[in-house]
């Protein structure tokens, strides 16, 4: 897991290079386990000092703030400091910044180029294309206690009615409304598909991404959770609405979510867990680590050594007297004390940082059981079997363990991954590569089960 980056350096055989002006779009490639992800930093001179933001189209995130930038004797640097991203790069003779991209202790070759890159043709059939058959309409809605205004598409079968509605809830990172990630638009085509067939959808964009306001990268899964509480409060305002029949749809971390709302607000009357975690955060982690690394062919003693060594990291994070900061230095020293040199200082800074966050303390410390099992009003749990993020056959055990709801149904859709594609392998290089976005079986499966509840509550 751990690498090390080798930066190539280039020797420069023009001094003006050094004095350029850098300002402007620098694009890339990066390769992780054969899928290809585009970065844009995007590089602003308004004074003597640099600005950035970077962007990372295929998981729809836009104008993520750098934390540092440095420009020096045709060096770049930069940094995004709470998502423990580093580029070092060096400007060669044709134009291009050289160098290594670091996240969390892994490095990549990484070679930027400045200007617009041409928009990759890729095929999505099942993407759909203006005009709509149904009723769109951009819409905003406010989450009053954190002061944040949260923009969303509200679709609706025709323009007048009272209709069954859902909102979408998506899984972890920073996400726009289609949940758009490897090309794909998830959302976009599951609330086309459901608008199509009788049913409101509303997605909005993740707290500061999009045209959302707000602080993403200090949000943790119940601030989500307070969003959502929002958006329900806005459809029960809508008049198309039938405030009866409102439920949600939760994508992975979206399906925790989706669990700890229903698990109180008695306005809700059915939720879809898509991939949604049953098991505690911790062994979620170290149960998709192991599923990842015995798929690529990692030595078996070195997976069971990797598992040992984060099960006791996480144990650390576990300890509930352990604030952030003591949860940070006490991972630093248990690092050092489990690889000693061989684990360079920046990698091991990267990693505690990022297993110290507060986003990720809270993850690995909820537990799912906890709402789960207070749940009362009917619930779909679904996973695809070859889901190595949210592996189905652990999981999928843990939701019959926990839930005590006669109107349960708990089902595993057989040969889709973690984003209910058809798939061969269920690896994450296979998400981009993948002309479908959602298996039909799981959509259909979906609305019909959606239908079941709707007509048997009329």
């Amino acid at each position: 897991m751990k690498k090390t980056g080798i930066i190539v350096f280039v020797f420069l055989t023009s001094l003006s290079i050094y004095a350029q002006d850098i300002s402007g779009k620098w694009n890339g490639i990066l390769k992780i386990q054969g899928t290809s992800l585009r970065l844009v930093f995007n590089i602003s001179k308004p004074d003597s000092t640099y600005n950035a933001t970077m962007d990372s189209p295929h998981q729809g995130a836009y104008g993520l703030p750098v934390t540092s930038i440095s420009y020096s004797n045709a060096t770049l640097v930069i940094e995004l400091a709470y998502a423990g991203i580093k580029f070092q790069g060096t400007l060669n003779n044709v134009q291009a910044f050289v160098g290594t991209f670091t996240q969390a202790g892994q490095s990549f070759p990484l070679i930027l180029n400045k200007g617009e890159v041409e928009k990759e043709n890729r095929v999505r059939p099942q993407e759909p294309t203006e005009p709509y058959p149904y009723y769109s309409e951009e819409v905003e809605f406010e989450n009053v206690k954190a002061d944040i205004d949260l923009a969303a598409t509200l679709t609706l079968p025709t323009k007048q009615g009272k209709f069954p509605a859902v909102i979408l809830i998506s899984g972890s990172g920073p996400q726009n409304r289609d949940e758009e990630l490897f090309g794909h638009k998830p959302f976009l085509v599951l609330a086309d598909f459901l608008t199509r067939n009788g049913v409101a959808v509303l997605r909005f964009d993740d707290r500061g991404i999009g045209k959302s306001t707000g602080d993403f990268n200090k949000a943790t899964t119940y601030d989500f959770a307070q969003d959502v509480e929002y958006a329900i409060e806005y459809l029960q305002n809508r008049q198309e609405i039938n405030k009866d029949k409102i439920g949600l749809i939760g994508h992975s971390e979206g399906g925790i979510i989706a669990s700890m709302i229903a698990s109180e607000n008695k306005n809700i009357d059915f939720i879809v867990l898509m991939a949604g975690p049953a098991l505690r955060g911790d062994k979620l982690l170290l149960l998709q680590k192991y599923k990842m690394e015995m798929q690529r062919g990692i030595d078996k003693q070195l997976i069971d050594f990797n598992q040992q060594i984060f099960a006791g990291a996480y144990a650390i994070i576990l300890n509930e007297r352990l604030n952030s900061v003591l949860i940070s230095d006490s991972l630093s020293k248990y690092f050092t004390s489990k690889y000693g040199q061989a684990l360079p200082e920046n990698q091991k800074l990267a990693l505690v940082k990022q297993l110290s966050s507060p986003w990720m303390i809270d993850f690995i410390r909820l537990d799912p059981a906890d709402c789960l099992s207070k749940i009362n009003c009917p619930v779909l749990a679904l996973n695809g079997s070859k889901d190595i993020q949210v592996p189905a056959e652990e999981n999928l055990a843990r939701f019959n363990e926990i839930l005590n709801n006669s109107n349960a149904d708990i089902k595993e859709l057989p040969n889709l991954n973690h984003l209910f594609q058809e798939c061969e392998s269920g690896a994450a290089s296979e998400y981009a590569t993948i002309e479908q976005t959602i298996s039909p079986t799981a959509l259909q499966t979906i609305l019909n089960w959606i239908n079941k509840q709707v007509n048997e509550s009329e």
